[in-house]
Order: C-alpha cells, then structure tokens, then sequence
C-alpha cells in the first residue's frame, strides 16, 4: 500500500513538471486557465486561538514519534571509497568543544496545492498534505541534529496565486501568512526561551520566512535568538531586500546569526523566465528588483558567492526512483555563485524527474546539498552560544 501511495504521488509530481514545460511552451494565458483559480476570493476565517495545541496541525513537532517525516535518516551510499554514515556524521566540524545540539527548528514546507478548485489549499485536502509531507522528508530531515522540529499544516495560497497578479491572489499569500504566524508563535511559546532557533523555509515557505523575519525578528529582541535562518529557493535582493530582513548573509562558515539562501541550477541554465518575474517584482524597499544581484550563498563553502568542486559535498540526497527512500552520494554535486546570484551546479546531477524546465533543480535546492546543511547548522548553533 505504501508503495502505491508513492507511486501516485510520483505520477503527481510529474504531472506538475508537465505542466511547468507547458508553461514555457506556451502562452501566459493557457497557464491561468491550468491553474489560476476562477473562483471569488474566499476570505479564510481564522483558526481558533488554541488551533496549533493541535498536534494534527504539525507534520512535525515533538512527540510524533517515528511517523514525524523531519526525523527519516538517509543512508549513505555504499561504494568503495565511500565514507560511512558515522565518518561523514563525524565531519561535523564542532566548535568550541563537544557540538551541542540543543536548538528548535521552525520549518514552512513549499507549495504542495496545485489544484485551481480554490485560493487557498483546505487543510482536508489529501493529495496537497500528502505532498507536503513528502517534501519535508526531503528538506527539513538535514535539521534533524535539532533537538526540536516544528513544521505546521497551514492554509497555502494555491500554485496559480504564484502566476497571477490578481488582487485575490495576494490575499491567498496573506492568508496563508496568517497560519504561519499563528504557528510561530506558538513554536516560540513553546520552546525553551534560553536555547536558539533556526529558521527554514523553501519556496512559498521561504516567501512567508521572509515576511516573518521582517515583520517579527527584524530589530527585535527575538533576532538575537536566532543562530541561522534559510531562505532557499526565493530570490532575495541583496539591494532591495536583505536590508529589510534584520540579519545579514552568511559571510563565513561558523557565522551565527545570518542567512544563507541560494537557488540551483544544472548547466546549461536558462533561468530566464525566473529572472523575469524577479525583475518586474518590488523590493521590500518599494523599488523594483530589476536586475539587482541576488543572495546567493554557497552551501558548500557557508559563506557568500564562491565556488567549490564536487569532493567538498558530504552528501547529496539522491531519492529512490519511487520516491519512497533515498540515500547519501558523496562528492557528486558542486556548487559556484554566478553573476546573477544563481547558484550553479554543473552538469545536470541524476536526481529524478522533478528537474523543472531551464535546468532549474527549484525542487532539490536543499537535497542537493542535505549533508553539508546538516553540517553547517550544527556549526552556527555550536557559534551561537559564544556570540550571544
């Protein structure tokens, strides 16, 4: 049964890269008619104060258990010259001592409702909380050093909210921002108020981190709670949108307190059509993204821009082609910082076939990368302490 339901879920996935290709094939029109809801805006009443005591609004949180998907541990491939699962575990590089590992994760999944039926994705709806849950196993299990992960169910604005410029499909964003907030603070209320925090969102999640780094962290006495925060697979502008976000990028490797971000991409890319709507989008300053660099900070060196060959990669998570397991490849995958800001990763890595049109690996941005995120969060949390 289990090996069905993945089935399925892999034929939805390539259903979605199917229409991604349609798309670019063909005109902006054909795309709202596939996706963009028809319907009125439907305002989403709030959930109830208490909902998020819930433990069935969380994919993951304490006390789940086995079934939690943040908490699957790949294995590492076997082959000569392969290191093992402990050798690779012990390349975590501690610093100051013994790698403390006390830290809460807040994780905001990508977008899993690809239907056009509604704005904003029912918390009911099967195949959209299905997805979700299996994106998670794939992006917030390298977090798992944590000793808490906390990933909410939460009212996501639909994949057409993302291709139209409707007044509707704003309020989607922001009702979907409003479950995400609800969440946080019922995360920050219940996680011990001396042990820091990581933030993490991919995608539409990572929009929503943005927002709640702004709205909530930036200049704020929670700032300092912070040992890392990950905006990966949304473009931010250094010019127009790091100021606004209250921490700067990752500089160095060790560095707490800064965000790291990047956007993958095999060669040859052609990310044209990001790049457009990047640029005909407002900063958080007002003014127009333009062609203004974007944050990329490279996952293999923990630092801003770079370049580093495939032997500095712990671990590329490469799924099984059922999508039900996966298992750690090293030195397979490397990673430089264009121009632009994009990160590139050389000839197109054997990942499976959710590679989105223009080479854009959108869907593995953290995969790609699982053991040496799982490296470098360890480090900035072990460099926390000390700096605070």
């Amino acid at each position: 049964m289990v090996r069905k339901f993945l089935y399925v879920i892999a034929v939805l996935i390539v259903l979605v890269i199917a229409a991604m290709i349609a798309l670019r094939l063909w005109t902006k029109e054909l795309a709202e008619i596939a996706f963009v809801p028809r319907e009125p805006f439907v305002v989403q009443q709030p959930l109830d104060n208490n909902a998020y005591q819930d433990p069935a609004m969380w994919f993951s949180r304490p006390g789940i258990g086995v079934s939690d998907p943040a908490r699957w541990q790949p294995a590492m491939a076997s082959g000569d010259g392969a290191p093992t699962v402990a050798a690779t575990a012990a390349a975590i590089p501690p610093v100051g001592g013994e790698a403390k590992r006390n830290f809460a994760v807040f994780f905001i999944h990508p977008t899993s409702y690809m239907s056009s039926a509604h704005w904003n994705a029912p918390l009911d709806d099967q195949q959209s909380q299905d997805l979700a849950r299996l994106y998670i196993k794939g992006m917030a299990s390298p977090f798992n050093q944590a000793s808490e992960i906390w990933a909410p169910r939460y009212r996501q604005a639909a994949f057409g909210s993302f291709l139209s410029d409707a007044e509707a499909a704003q309020q989607a964003k922001d009702a979907a921002y409003a479950d995400v907030l609800q969440a946080f603070d019922y995360f920050l209320a219940s996680v011990d108020k001396d042990e820091p925090i990581v933030l993490v969102g991919h995608s539409q999640g990572a929009l929503h981190l943005e927002r709640l780094l702004r709205e909530r962290v930036a200049g704020m006495p929670l700032a300092h709670r912070v040992a890392a925060a990950y905006i990966v697979g949304w473009p931010v502008s250094v010019e127009h949108d790091l100021p606004s976000l209250g921490l700067p990028a990752c500089a160095t490797p060790g560095q707490p307190g800064c965000i790291m971000s990047w956007s993958s991409f095999a060669e040859p890319a052609d990310p044209g059509t990001v790049l457009e709507a990047y640029a005909a989008s407002k900063g958080f300053d007002g003014k127009p993204r333009g062609t203004s660099r974007i944050l990329c900070t490279n996952p293999l060196t923990g630092s801003v821009d770079g370049t580093a060959p495939a032997s500095s990669n712990l671990g590329t998570l490469v799924p099984d082609g059922d999508l039900s397991s996966g298992e750690l490849v090293p030195a397979s995958v490397p990673a430089r910082c264009d121009s632009r800001g994009l990160l590139l990763i050389g000839d197109p890595p054997e990942m499976g076939s959710a590679v989105l049109p223009g080479n854009n690996y959108h869907v593995y941005d953290l995969p790609l990368f699982w053991k040496n995120v799982q490296a470098d969060v360890v480090e900035r949390v072990n460099a926390w302490q000390p700096a605070r």
